[in-house]
């Protein structure tokens, strides 16, 4: 039985599980610069463009704990390579969609191989490297391939869709995803729960999957259903009934999806909840700025993307000192401190002009975003693996992306929701379209702004500042 920090192929596994989590973390934000041209290309409405963001972020989202249990029980590694098969042929189809359904059900499918793909890199990680300095390095670089993942798509987005087509941004995934796989058998090597059963809680995936779909689509629909009306109300309700169903149901079946005594580990709990906050105000916020640059200054999807590279290129700097602090003084202020600068980001965002310059209305803002990104995803990454032992790893990473993309789902859809509904109020009230525009997406910057500040609050109440050292080897194949 080999201990995990000497494994001498664990940097070259983690560098190999890192450009696969990178690519699932991108195509969350690659889309948002391409939906112009989508819309225009597959004759998408206004709200259901909105979709092929929220398909992905939903299947991702909904299936992650399933997609963790199954690492747990199957193999990390061989689940790893099932769900990058998947994502890539799913980015096939998305590339060759010819209507607008066959792209939706594609992303959603994208979406279900990201759910498997994810959790399976973090435990990889967490049962690779032991608990310590090396692992916080470790996921100092995880980190920062997921926090400037979703900052590069845009950039990335633009590139593509300006000199090779929308198509691009899903075509690109296959070749990536074929290395990924012809180089995953010699490089990561296999681990399982030690003593896991092999029952899947099905019921509890499925319940908790149409419970969040069903929540996202009324919050999305409610601007232009009306949130009183009875089919808006229907669907949170409904949305309501499937996820308490789905707590009750995994407190009473044998092998549950998500027991629920994993919540008795303080820290994990309250990454989990900051790790929900965090992932609304990043997915919210990249999504506000692609709308206001494009809708409003009329940058083209190229010139979009290169704003980003403003936060992208911080967080990859930033990302080394983030685990440097987290090691020596612990996950909670450094989450504490990246969250406010995320907030003091997003309130500056809240400013925006009708006639915005990038550099003095937006750079500010990019460059704060960036560094309190690095200082936040990290140590919240950090704090929600701490004192896992190789038994729970899937559960745990699958818990942690699971907050992150639902939260980032239902940060989009509460952002659409307010901008939409103050941008339409003041259009009918004779107000110019792009000023329309502006002050919808300040006001929802504010909202978001005020979801940070929750995270804030969230870390500095539930978070424990210590790492508990690590419990159990790992079983290794």
């Amino acid at each position: 039985m080999e201990n995990a920090g000497h494994d001498p192929r664990r940097w070259q596994a983690l560098a190999l599980v890192c450009v696969a989590f990178f690519m699932t973390v991108l195509d969350v934000s690659i889309v948002n610069v391409a939906l112009p041209s989508i819309g225009r290309s597959l004759h998408f409405s206004e709200t259901g463009l909105q979709w092929v963001i929220t398909a992905y972020a939903i299947t991702f989202g909904g299936f992650l704990l399933l997609g963790g249990r199954a690492g747990d029980i199957l193999g990390r590694k061989r689940m790893f390579m099932v769900g990058v098969a998947l994502f890539s042929v799913a980015s096939l189809v998305c590339g060759l969609a010819g209507s607008t359904g066959v792209l939706v059900s594609a992303r959603a499918v994208q979406g279900l191989g990201a759910a498997i793909v994810s959790p399976a890199t973090l435990s990889i990680i967490t049962t690779t490297f032991d608990e310590g300095a090396e692992r916080n390095k470790a996921l100092g670089i995880w980190g920062a391939m997921g926090g400037s993942g979703a900052a590069a798509g845009v950039l990335f987005g633009g590139i593509l869709t300006k000199y090779l087509g929308w198509e691009w941004i899903f075509f690109v995934n296959v070749p990536v995803g074929a290395l990924v796989l012809a180089l995953t058998p010699a490089v990561v090597r296999e681990s399982r729960a030690p003593d896991a059963g092999r029952t899947f809680d099905l019921v509890g995936a499925s319940s908790v999957t149409g419970g969040l779909a069903l929540l996202v689509y009324a919050i999305s629909k409610a601007p232009t259903d009306g949130w009183g009306n009875s089919k808006t109300i229907l669907l949170l309700v409904a949305a309501a009934v499937l996820i308490l169903f789905f707590v009750v149901w995994e407190t009473r079946v044998a092998s549950p999806l998500m027991p629920l005594s994993i919540f008795r580990i303080r820290t994990l709990a309250g990454a989990n909840v900051v790790g929900l906050l965090l992932g609304a105000s990043i997915f919210a916020d990249f999504f506000l700025l692609t709308l206001y640059v494009q809708n409003v200054l009329h940058y083209s999807p190229l010139k979009t993307g290169i704003t980003f590279l403003a936060t992208a290129g911080t967080t990859v700097l930033v990302a080394a000192l983030s685990q440097w602090l987290c090691t020596r003084i612990g996950p909670k202020p450094v989450m504490a401190a990246g969250l406010a600068l995320n907030t003091g980001s997003l309130i500056w965002y809240a400013q925006i002009p009708v006639h915005g310059s990038y550099t003095h209305d937006l750079l500010g803002g990019y460059l704060m975003f960036g560094f309190g990104l690095a200082l936040a995803f990290i140590p919240v990454s950090i704090a929600a693996l701490a004192g896992v032992g190789p038994r729970e790893a899937g559960l745990a990473s699958g818990l942690l992306n699971t907050s992150q993309q639902v939260g980032g789902a239902i940060g989009v859809a509460v952002a659409t929701s307010v901008a939409v509904s103050h941008a339409t109020h003041l259009l009918q009230g004779g107000a110019s379209q792009a000023a329309a525009f502006t002050s919808g997406y300040a006001l929802a910057f504010w909202v978001v702004a005020g979801i940070s500040a929750a995270g804030i609050v969230a870390a500095l109440a539930l978070v424990k500042n210590e790492i508990p050292a690590a419990a159990q080897p790992v079983i290794a194949a």
